[in-house]
């Protein structure tokens, strides 16, 4: 009608010009590649092929699978008798709003190194982003992937031919960075209290790298940050106020696990643990906690700390701490038979 203007819209949220949250609830977003630091090119890794498939056509979400090439597996050397890989569920950070299943650089290159070094059959996981799709949907996703997986572990020789011909569904592993890794604990404490079922599926392990936890409460990292960091307070605090559900404070049970209403873990029984820990991250003293307080309850833990490393370091760059790194995953996953 004449005289009638359009309603004032706010920006409540803007990360970089990335992700911009206005106040009539829609999201504007722009190329994530302005996040992305300048790094000298990451090499190829040969013997590696890659693949994607539709795992929830309903919501369009896909899985790439990575596999060292049939030929370069020997028995003995990470495959079973009938080389046959440990599977390796991997779930991207980005602090649950940024960040893709098939994003190239760093991540890419970390999933190709643990198909080659493990070696092992890696599943990124394309999970729905926030702010458009609150927690607890990628958990949902995470969920609906398990099940997806059970349900081709349970086709045999009639499931997705890469899986029919190299999975060992008898060793996996959930594994992820930052918000990945939060995501993979929640998935692994679904899985121990019998929530999610995985049978023919055996969770092997989780591989929890720079998890991203969060809480009210300031920790002495988050207090008093190391110089240097890659995430910083307000950069997580942002991430959480855009991914929790509305009004929901950083002790909510996602972000802090171990919060006044989050569910008591010592009853779930969880698969063994491996737990990055860098020194230069604003969550350390959370990474930290995790570990102990798991440990205290009587559960399979180990932690790897590395000095001097940011937050997500193994997506970041690569150098002897990443090099360190998958020579821990390599025995964490080889010893779990």
């Amino acid at each position: 009608m004449p005289g009638d203007t359009a309603p004032h819209v706010d920006v409540v949220e803007d990360f970089f010009g990335v992700i911009r949250l206005l106040s009539d609830g829609s999201v504007v977003r722009a190329d994530e590649a302005v996040l992305m630091r300048a790094e000298p090119p990451f090499p190829d890794v040969p013997g590696v092929q890659w693949k994607d498939a539709v795992y929830d056509a309903a919501r369009g979400l896909k899985v790439r699978l990575y596999r060292p090439s049939p030929s370069s597996v020997a028995a003995g050397e990470g495959g079973s008798i009938n080389n046959k890989l440990p599977v390796l569920v991997h779930f991207h950070g980005g602090g649950y709003c940024v960040g893709s299943y098939d994003q190239l650089g760093g991540a890419d290159y970390l999933r190709r190194r643990l198909a080659a070094d493990l070696p092992a059959v890696v599943l990124s996981v394309q999970y729905r982003l926030a702010p458009e799709h609150r927690l607890p949907a990628a958990i949902e996703d995470g969920a609906a992937f398990l099940a997806w997986l059970r349900a081709q572990a349970a086709l045999g020789a009639g499931a997705e031919p890469w899986l029919a011909e190299s999975a060992d569904f008898a060793r996996a592993f959930l594994s992820g960075v930052s918000a990945g890794a939060n995501l993979a604990h929640h998935l692994a404490v679904r899985a121990g209290s019998g929530q999610v079922a995985l049978a023919p599926v055996r969770l092997a392990g989780c591989a929890l790298l720079s998890a991203f936890f969060g809480g009210v409460e300031r920790t002495a990292a988050e207090s008093d940050p190391p110089d240097g960091v890659s995430l910083t307070v307000e950069m997580a605090d942002q991430f959480w106020r855009m991914a929790l559900p509305e009004r929901a404070t950083r002790d909510h049970p996602l972000a802090n696990v171990f919060g006044p209403d989050s569910p008591d873990l010592e009853p779930v029984a969880l698969p063994p643990v491996l737990v990055e820990a860098p020194e230069v991250d604003v969550l350390r003293d959370r990474v930290l906690l995790y570990a102990a307080r798991l440990k205290e309850m009587g559960k399979a833990v180990e932690l790897a700390a590395f000095k001097g490393e940011q937050h997500g370091f193994s997506v970041l760059r690569w150098g002897e701490a990443n090099e360190e790194l998958i020579r821990i995953l390599k025995r964490f996953v080889g010893q779990m038979k």
